[in-house]
């Protein structure tokens, strides 16, 4: 797949179709691939990557590439394609500047879950059949890519594409009843002390670093609230429990009925806080309230947020509790 990835990429720049190409390259670590954007066929040559751990999200690196002008070729997963016609619908990029390479995914892997089986040391990874096989300073491991599946990818809403101007691969079907919403229920049968506590315990490690805001691909706003100096929060570790919730509550509000569930949020979180259970839980209440939504299934489609309805849910109602 990276080969023929890498050779499309090349036909692309050569025949004018594109100036430049959004993939990923190797980072510092052999896990670690990272957005980058390619110029000419020997950057492609030398640094273009494909593989299990190429988890990112590209659909918002084009935010800024639009407004750079020229045209951009994009690789992008059926989930990112969401993503992109979410961007496209709330007309953040150009569909004219970008030409969309759906490319096929089995889902991405969570290095976390090999260092949680004891893999410690890692020095590669390379894919072999549906095993990878980890070198590290202490030797060889080899483990199933099944147990290695990052919870986004096992718990995955879609595999079909929702935009592209080619396939490379195939493309698959929406994953009816894919469980992604049982942690959410699991929370929503707590007493409210216990699911508080819950949540303190998970936003009490939050450092903010600001990296689930600023890979979103639903937080694209010209100046963040978060970064305004009058407010008091601008660019600073919350020094108590309440401005620890204040951030990712109302982040997770910001894009109630915009984020497609791409979970980058928790992805990019070095404290590894389930951040998209918020964003699973606005996603689940809106399906109830307002009739099963995806957004960024169709760029054409009204956000239930975003129109009125004469039976649409009264203020303060959630099926007889105040949440």
């Amino acid at each position: 797949m990276q080969e023929l990835m890498k050779k499309r990429a090349i036909e692309l720049l050569a025949d004018g179709t594109c100036d430049r190409v959004l993939g990923w390259e190797k980072g510092d670590f052999a896990y670690d691939q990272t957005p980058a954007l390619f110029h000419t066929a020997e950057e492609l040559r030398a640094s273009f990557v494909y593989n299990g751990f190429s988890a990112a999200n590209l659909s918002k690196y084009l935010v800024k590439e639009c407004r750079a002008g020229g045209k951009i070729a994009v690789f992008l997963k059926p989930c990112d394609t969401y993503s992109f016609n979410q961007l496209l619908a709330e007309h953040r990029i150009k569909r004219e500047m970008i030409y969309v390479i759906g490319v096929a995914c089995d889902g991405k892997a969570d290095v976390e879950k090999l260092k949680d089986a004891g893999i410690d040391g890692i020095t590669d990874i390379r894919e072999e059949g549906e095993c990878y096989v980890v070198s590290t300073i202490y030797g060889d491991k080899t483990v199933k890519k099944a147990e290695a599946l990052a919870e986004r990818c096992l718990n995955c809403k879609s595999r079909k594409h929702m935009a592209y101007d080619e396939l490379i691969g195939e493309s698959g079907e929406v994953v009816p009843n894919s469980g992604r919403f049982d942690m959410v229920e699991q929370l929503e049968a707590m007493t409210p002390d216990e699911r508080y506590e819950f949540w303190r315990g998970e936003l009490s490690r939050c450092i903010r670093c600001n990296a689930c805001r600023n890979v979103c691909p639903a937080c694209t706003c010209e100046q963040c609230i978060f970064d305004n100096p009058k407010s008091g929060v601008a660019q600073k570790a919350a020094v108590n429990s309440f401005e620890e919730n204040m951030f990712h509550i109302i982040r997770a509000f910001h894009v109630a009925g915009r984020c497609t569930d791409c979970g980058e949020c928790s992805r990019v979180c070095p404290e590894h806080i389930p951040l998209h259970l918020l964003n699973r839980k606005f996603i689940k209440d809106v399906n109830s309230f307002y009739g099963e939504y995806q957004a960024g299934e169709d760029p054409a489609a009204r956000p239930p947020l975003g129109r009125y309805e004469k039976n649409d849910i009264e203020p303060g109602e959630a099926g007889g509790n105040r949440a």
